[in-house]
């Protein structure tokens, strides 16, 4: 037999084979694209961490940095930025007067389910969470957008006695005073 032309016994070859199959199937698995629900997961799991306080360390809530310019689109985290920097310009509270993934002021997160409601169409989806805040339950609506190859937050919805509240609107509403406006706010 010629020592250059060795051939592998069938059952090597075969075992190789799937070796290889397993190694691309799970490459290609892990390359697979997050579905919209993905930043909304990441997002209160972010938020149960803030609740929580995580060991004594403060952890910023989802729509503070640096966790909204990966989560929310381009909009939304500027429409977030710009509330927060009139409240550390003013001195107040801005637009947003409770914490939109809580639908509330102070809340919990228990028992969550966080769901593909309206499946991907033209780059856009929407998700829902529902969970238990203080023994109520609590769903709060998430319009998602692909931007640069990964879904991103675009609105969020909070349902408050009857009314919906979108988080976008409220945050898009004009302000006394800022540095973005060039009208200089006096801190009281």
């Amino acid at each position: 037999m010629d020592p250059s032309r060795r051939s592998v016994p069938p059952f090597w070859a075969a075992t190789a084979g799937l070796i290889i199959a397993a190694t691309l199937s799970a490459g290609a698995a892990l390359a697979a694209p997050a579905g919209p629900e993905t930043p909304v997961r990441e997002a209160y799991a972010i938020t149960a961490r803030h609740l929580a306080g995580a060991a004594g360390k403060p952890v910023t809530a989802p729509w503070q940095k640096p966790h909204r310019d990966r989560l929310m689109s381009r909009e939304l985290a500027f429409l977030f930025a710009r509330d927060e920097l009139y409240q550390d310009e003013a001195g107040e509270m801005g637009n947003l007067g409770a914490d939109p993934f809580l639908g509330g002021q102070d809340g919990e997160v228990k028992n969550l389910k966080v769901s593909v409601t309206a499946p991907p169409a033209a780059g856009k989806a929407l998700v829902t969470a529902s969970f238990r805040s203080f023994k109520q339950p609590v769903s709060v609506r998430f319009s998602m957008v692909e931007e640069g190859g990964a879904w991103k937050i675009d609105d969020i919805v909070n349902r408050v006695e009857g009314q919906d509240y979108a988080v976008r609107e409220l945050l898009s509403q004009p302000y006394e005073c800022g540095s973005f406006m060039k009208k200089p706010c006096k801190k009281p």
